[in-house]
């Protein structure tokens, strides 16, 4: 165990390093740190661990972000919502993580986002009032976590013509302007996990997909490769369990109760080239919003519900009849002209690993997250939400040193920039495509020269399709992607509507023959 603090070294992920440092982890010997999840959190842990100088290992028995972790919001919030249910150390905690995602750690994967509400004669003056008094509150949250109004602006009241220039298709009739307040956005939460990732390989992590953790305990597990067939058990002076919504099947003590937020893919030509998010409060709830806000690859994402889940974990929950048409009423009692669902061209659904703590509407459980270690067992952690995972990991690393005894360096995740970290003027000089730019940061250039080396990878994944086959092969050569799925689903969001992914799966294959 070396407890001093690594230089990033390789962050590169492939099947070579996969297939070499699984060889070494057979050799035998204990490992500080066995991490079992790829998501957010796992990810986050093994970055945390990694960087304070402890041998880590995680293993992930399907891909990266391949759980909850993908089917996000794709936002960076700042825990607003949670105010109005007295959360007030888990709104803060949002508000810091979210300033440092967008100013330290991550500002090439995040930006900040209007969030528009309309001034609709159907928005009455109480609920006027409360969504103003929540802005209000809002930018109390920013201030405390140190963010500028130069990077979240304050909020204030639109006009109707900027409210229309934001949200072009809201309805004229009535429109008395809007309620402007900022908050983050990711560029795609399977992107920050991939990113995370690749940071902690940088700082000596192994991060090893396609590998099962099975009889896990407090300090072992057995590992099966799902590509060669073989099984070899690790012993670890911590095992995590960062698995979410099957952290129950990893430790049978944890009880949840997962809830699904579900969301619609749109076209942008359906919203008329929308550069906000626009949010229509729920009638009925005073803390509950619909969003519609503009995403890659020329979509929108419409979301989002919070129903209770309960029964099997499906691999890719599905939104449900009753959720679709919820989120299309909701919606379309701010448009001019409505939206159908012969409009939407995907769908998806994540199941949120929440605790279970209480009776009642899953919305009304806390978001808190929650560091568990039963008798014998892993630690695990659970509940919370994407913009804290990196509290989430903090605190999990911290349990797992105190509880055997390791000896690490402090946590250092909060100004560790992830791979590809680069914002302002070091930005603007890089000599790329902007949306390349935007996806992978400063690593846009090794993408733009493997597409100027090759002309066939200069070209398009698909027509009318703004993937790059550069972006495919470099995913394989540093993202760790090992199959075309990978390619398709989570290294690119082609997979989020069916026709482009059918359009753009010939040339996902291609890569791997």
């Amino acid at each position: 165990m070396n407890s001093s603090a690594r230089v990033p070294g390789d962050s590169a992920l492939n099947s070579a390093r996969r297939e070499r440092e699984l060889r070494e982890l057979g050799d035998g010997g204990v490992v500080d740190v066995l991490v079992i999840g790829g998501g957010v959190t796992g990810t986050g842990v093994a970055l945390d661990a990694a960087s304070r100088g402890l041998r880590t290992v995680l293993v992930e028995a399907r891909d990266l972000a391949f759980g909850t972790s993908r089917w996000s919001s794709k936002l960076v919030h700042g825990g607003l919502r949670y105010l109005a249910s007295g959360g007030v150390g888990i709104a803060h905690e949002s508000a810091v993580e979210r300033h440092i995602l967008l100013t330290s750690t991550a500002p090439h994967l995040t930006r900040p986002i209007p969030q528009l509400v309309p001034l609709l004669p159907d928005i009455g003056a109480a609920q006027r009032m409360l969504v103003r008094a929540g802005f209000a509150a809002g930018d109390v949250l920013r201030r405390s976590a140190g963010t500028p109004a130069s990077v979240l602006p304050r909020s204030r009241r639109a006009a109707a013509a900027e409210a229309l220039r934001l949200a072009p298709t809201v309805r004229r009739a009535g429109l008395r302007g809007g309620l402007l307040a900022w908050d983050g956005q990711l560029v795609d939460d399977a992107r920050l996990v991939v990113t995370l990732a690749r940071t902690a390989a940088g700082y000596g992590a192994s991060v090893l997909t396609r590998v099962r953790a099975e009889q896990v305990s407090g300090d072992s597990a057995v590992l099966h490769d799902a590509l060669s067939g073989e099984t070899l058990t690790v012993r670890a002076r911590s095992v995590i369990n960062a698995t979410g919504v099957w952290a129950d099947r990893v430790d049978p003590s944890i009880e949840l109760r997962p809830s699904r937020g579900a969301h619609l893919v749109f076209d942008a030509a359906a919203f008329g080239g929308l550069s906000a998010s626009l949010t229509v409060p729920i009638p009925g709830s005073t803390s509950r919003f619909v969003f519609a806000f503009p995403a890659a690859h020329g979509r929108v994402y419409l979301g989002l519900t919070d129903e209770d889940a309960p029964g099997p974990v499906p691999d890719e929950p599905e939104p449900t009849d009753a959720e679709i048409d919820f989120l299309l009423d909701t919606v379309n009692t701010v448009l001019r002209e409505p939206l159908h669902r012969n409009d939407i061209r995907g769908r998806f659904a994540g199941l949120r690993p929440l605790l279970r703590t209480a009776e009642g509407s899953t919305a009304d459980i806390s978001r808190e997250h929650a560091v568990l270690h039963s008798p014998g067992g892993p630690i695990t952690i659970v509940g919370g939400k994407l913009t804290t995972y990196r509290k989430m990991a903090q605190d999990a690393v911290d349990a797992a040193v105190a509880h055997a005894g390791l000896t690490a360096g402090p946590c250092r995740t909060r100004r560790i920039p992830l791979t590809g970290a680069v914002s302002g003027a070091a930005r603007d000089r890089l000599d790329a495509p902007p949306t390349l730019i935007e996806r992978y940061g400063s690593q846009a250039t090794a993408i733009l020269a493997l597409a100027q080396d090759d002309p066939d990878l200069a070209t398009p994944v698909a027509p009318g399709i703004d993937v790059l086959r550069a972006e495919f092969a470099y995913s394989i050569s540093h993202e760790g992607a090992l199959d075309a799925d990978d390619l398709l689903d989570r290294r690119t969001r082609i997979g989020l509507v069916a026709t482009d992914r059918a359009a753009a799966a010939a040339a996902a294959a291609q890569m791997f023959r």
